[in-house]
């Protein structure tokens, strides 16, 4: 059996005069992992960086990875020279982070607005080897500390106590203090790193695939309760959790229709069609309020929809919750005197808001803070922000547009 093995860091500036020694606690584990560095943490506040002075480049960098951060309040841009931090409103580049040698970031994962981030090499020049998490401290613009595993790492995904790793078949769930494995998943193939965690202080819950295809699973870490769904017949493509862990949206490789499940009880509670011909859909965003939610595809058309899931508080605790405070709100379908004749094809809920975009581009989607409103990012270095009518629907309105791998006089 493998283990994991915890060992000190290099001499780096310690804020506790006495820290406690690491420890290894892999026996009960099959790890994929290797060793860790647990990292001398800072006290993580909440901060805005100003820009580092970085002469412009002669050239656009080539974009690797895009990511919002937990609020839907910054984004994160991997770039084959570095990293970039933005605000989303009003929009500004808050900093960048240019490599000398190599550069290339794959993954770049925020914790809110800390200075603390998660990074992963990628690009044909990482900066960092693949299979490796490197925990790094902008306020020391340095590592502090590095998960290394046996094969490449897919994705990574932060909480303010927890570290997940997602690699091509597993998932390992850490403590962000002294980076100890505290416990770890089987998937099925899993190359896009699908994961999707809660963001409420005082319980986990974690989404990725199963162990079947069309299957999730879904770890309440506050009640110590496993709930696997038979989301689709098809594979997993994308899936996206309210803040609270309570709502789960899910779309297969099919991408024509999304499904929205109770996470407790595994109960379908709507669904809604994005179109009739297949497509890859990119992401999947609840609103704060899960009042709405929003789908990005290879069609290039965002997606807006009206969500009848009654979800209570999203505030709460969910393991102080009833599982029957999440149910559907009756529809307003003028078919639904004749439901069961019509083919699921008209029954199903269609879009009340759309925005068109570039075909075959590759966008991510989230709502802004501003009411009604959507911020759209893409891999050509495309921002969006464009509201849509909550009564009326159709076509969004754009507000704004900027190209963020521009030099940052140009915004």
């Amino acid at each position: 059996m493998e283990t994991l093995s915890a060992f000190p860091s290099p001499p780096w500036p310690n804020p506790e005069p006495n820290p406690p020694p690491a420890v290894a606690d892999s026996e009960r584990f099959d790890s994929d992992s290797i060793s860790s560095e647990p990292p001398q943490l800072p006290q993580t506040v909440e901060t805005t960086v100003s820009s580092t002075a970085v002469e412009p480049a002669a050239s656009q960098p080539s974009l690797l990875h895009l990511s919002f951060n937990q609020d839907h309040g910054c984004f994160a841009a991997g770039t084959d020279r570095g990293f970039r931090i933005y605000n989303c409103d009003p929009f500004r580049e808050i900093f960048r982070r240019d490599f000398d040698r190599g550069g290339g970031i794959g993954v770049v994962e925020m914790l809110f607005r800390c200075n603390i981030l998660a990074l992963v090499g990628g690009g044909p020049d990482p900066q960092y080897p693949c299979n490796k998490v490197m925990i790094w401290d902008d306020h020391q613009s340095r590592c502090i500390g590095e998960l290394s595993f046996r094969s490449a790492v897919r994705g990574v995904r932060l909480q303010r106590d927890r570290i997940i790793v997602i690699l091509e078949q597993k998932v390992f769930v850490y403590n962000f203090a002294d980076l100890k494995l505290l416990h770890q998943i089987e998937t099925i193939a899993n190359p896009k790193g699908l994961c999707a965690v809660s963001q409420l202080s005082t319980s986990l819950v974690l989404v990725c695939p199963g162990l079947q295809k069309g299957q999730v699973r879904v770890e309440h870490y506050a009640s110590r309760r496993t709930k696997f769904i038979m989301a689709h017949d098809s594979r997993i493509a994308c899936f996206a959790l309210t803040t609270n862990g309570q709502l789960l949206a899910t779309a297969s490789t099919k991408g024509t229709l999304v499904r929205i499940f109770n996470t407790v009880d595994g109960n379908l509670l709507q669904e809604v069609r994005r179109g009739a011909d297949r497509a890859e859909i990119y992401s999947l965003a609840f609103s704060s309020t899960a009042q709405w939610l929003a789908v990005s595809s290879d069609k290039g058309t965002v997606h807006v929809f009206s969500l009848k899931v009654n979800s209570g508080s999203l505030g709460n605790d969910m393991s102080h919750q009833n599982d029957s405070s999440l149910s559907v709100a009756p529809s307003g379908s003028s078919f639904s005197f004749i439901k069961g004749v019509l083919p699921k094809y008209f029954k199903s809920e269609w879009s009340v808001a759309q925005f068109r975009l570039h075909e075959g581009s590759q966008y991510v989607v989230a709502f802004g803070h501003q009411k009604n409103t959507v911020v759209i990012l893409g891999m050509d270095g495309s921002f969006y922000r464009c509201q849509f009518d909550s009564v009326n629907g159709g076509e969004m309105t754009q507000l704004e547009y900027h190209n963020f791998l521009m030099p940052e006089e140009a915004f």
